[in-house]
């Protein structure tokens, strides 16, 4: 049995819909990202699998509970952008947050310090949350998440607001984390989404488009693919590739472009003596498959 199964989950807004009838399912210990742009409906979704917002219809069945029972307590829950109160030092924070989740005033402060320990605050633990760092933060956002041992992590865009340093700290305790519990995290970093990730949701317009297994995904969309930038001046010519018969699909933006092609060899020889012969200020060539990237592109621009 499935731990999480949607069926139908939808949200309105008076007469506007952010979530149109979605449905899925995730086993016990995925690891799985919910992707999709700016408004496509992840943060919604997450808010009423978290039991913070209502839907307007359809149910959510956690381990075989019956719809509406009460989850909570199994969830862990990282919003976008946290709030702390930064006159508490972390170690207080911590005890508090163990202490609303349900444990007793000893295993509360006993797992606060091993989750900061895990998080790499435990030399901070005294310190004022005022003084920590975007990427402490997040951290001790991520421990409170997991301090009362949840069966099932949500987490919103968790590295969306770091520096690249801060999002690497938090990328490598994920991976560590997926290993015991069983995550979703929302992004429109496709990269975060192939690093860990099992399978993936692409929303748009608070839809499902596309979901699976990254594998599959990558196999059944992956296309052979020509990317090439050139030197202002030269975008005609990337139109008359475009046009050749061995090209499935262009996307040309400046002085950029990808071409699905039909037979990668006949398209690299054919641009690589186009551009020679024209002497054409090549910037980038790269010749290879298409990436969850190009999916994304193709199924938010469609």
């Amino acid at each position: 049995m499935p731990l999480l199964r949607v069926h139908q989950l939808a949200k309105s807004y008076g007469n506007r819909r952010s979530v149109y009838g979605i449905s899925f399912e995730i086993e016990a210990g995925q690891c799985v990202a919910l992707l999709g742009p700016n408004g496509a409906g992840k943060t919604t979704t997450l808010r009423m699998l978290a039991g913070l917002l209502a839907p307007t219809s359809g149910d959510i069945r956690f381990d075989g509970a019956p719809a509406g029972a009460d989850i909570r307590r199994l969830l862990g829950y990282l919003p976008q952008a946290p709030a702390f109160y930064g006159w508490m030092s972390g170690r207080e924070y911590m005890s508090f947050a163990a202490k609303l989740s349900g444990l007793s005033s000893r295993d509360a402060d006993k797992q606060a310090a091993v989750m900061l320990e895990r998080v790499g605050l435990g030399e901070a633990a005294r310190r004022k949350i005022s003084g920590y760092s975007g990427g402490m933060k997040q951290r001790l956002g991520l421990a409170q998440a997991l301090v009362h041992r949840p069966r099932l992590l949500l987490l919103d865009e968790p590295v969306s607001a770091l520096d690249p340093i801060g999002r690497r700290e938090v990328m490598e305790l994920l991976r560590d984390i997926r290993k015991e519990t069983t995550v979703m995290f929302s992004t429109h970093v496709l990269h975060d989404a192939e690093e860990i990730c099992d399978d993936i949701i692409l929303l748009n317009k608070g839809a499902i488009a596309e979901q699976g297994p990254l594998s599959k995904l990558r196999t059944a969309y992956s296309l052979p693919i020509i990317r090439l930038t050139v030197e202002s001046g030269a975008q005609g010519w990337l139109e008359q590739i475009g046009a050749a018969p061995f090209v499935i699909e262009a996307r040309i933006t400046g002085g950029q472009a990808s071409f699905n092609v039909n037979d990668l060899e006949q398209a690299r020889q054919f641009v690589l003596q186009e551009a020679a012969g024209k002497k054409i200020p090549l910037l980038q060539f790269e010749a290879g498959s298409s990436t969850l990237e190009d999916l994304f592109m193709k199924v938010v621009g469609s």
